[in-house]
């Protein structure tokens, strides 16, 4: 099963390189991973970066756009895998995480989606908000959409979801400033549902801190 790896990114150096590895060692299990990097035109060093690591990455994009859900819907449009992710220029996948990804959705051939555990980690990497992700995985055996509808308890990083179902569904809203995420989970859980990745080892880490979106949109988002 072919897996397509999206991430957005304008002027995320500070962790890129952090988030471009955890994606690129994904490969040491074999996986056949298909990797997206696409760029709003970065004024930093975020191009240097990548260039480090361009014989690896499939398709690298860097031109101006309306943010990240235009990046990511620039990047759905070019994927080719079977399964298809984006991770934020600052966040993290575990080891093993697109492996158990696959080895999910081969089992529940029916699914349009999947999803497992997401640490939430400050700037330094460490956990944080420890009590926010305990509330949403103490609904992960009750899944339904009527849950994921009314409390969010899915956390976008740990999310794989079927090519099949975007060529169903389309893309991203644009018209949103935050929680288009959200929304598109929604959207693909209406085309299938979702399958938790058994285990208790995280497959994401979702950094949290002041200029990201969730942390600058707090209120807007809610």
């Amino acid at each position: 099963m072919k897996v397509s790896v999206i991430t957005p990114n304008f002027n995320g150096e500070a962790h890129l390189e952090a988030t471009l590895r955890s994606i690129l060692q994904q490969r040491e299990d074999g996986i056949d991973l298909e990797y997206l990097f696409i760029d709003g035109a970065s004024k930093d060093r975020s191009m240097d970066i990548v260039g480090r690591y361009r014989d690896q990455i499939q398709h690298v994009v860097s031109e101006p756009d309306r943010g990240p859900h235009s990046a990511i819907n620039k990047g759905l449009r070019l994927a080719t895998g079977d399964l298809i992710a984006w991770l934020n220029a600052d966040d993290l996948y575990h080891p093993h995480a697109i492996r158990r990804a696959i080895a999910t959705m081969t089992a529940h051939p029916g699914r349009a989606l999947c999803f497992g555990r997401c640490r939430i980690v400050n700037e330094q990497g460490d956990e944080v908000r420890h009590g926010i992700t305990r509330f949403k995985e103490a609904f992960f055996p009750f899944s339904c959409r009527f849950l994921v509808q009314s409390i969010n308890y899915i956390s976008q990083p740990a999310i794989f979801f079927r090519r099949s179902v975007v060529q169903q569904i389309g893309f991203l809203r644009e018209d949103m400033k935050a929680a288009w995420d959200y929304d598109y989970i929604l959207r693909l859980w209406r085309h299938g549902g979702a399958i938790r990745i058994p285990g208790p080892e995280p497959i994401a880490d979702f950094r949290w801190h002041p200029g990201s979106i969730s942390g600058s949109h707090f209120k807007r988002q809610f």
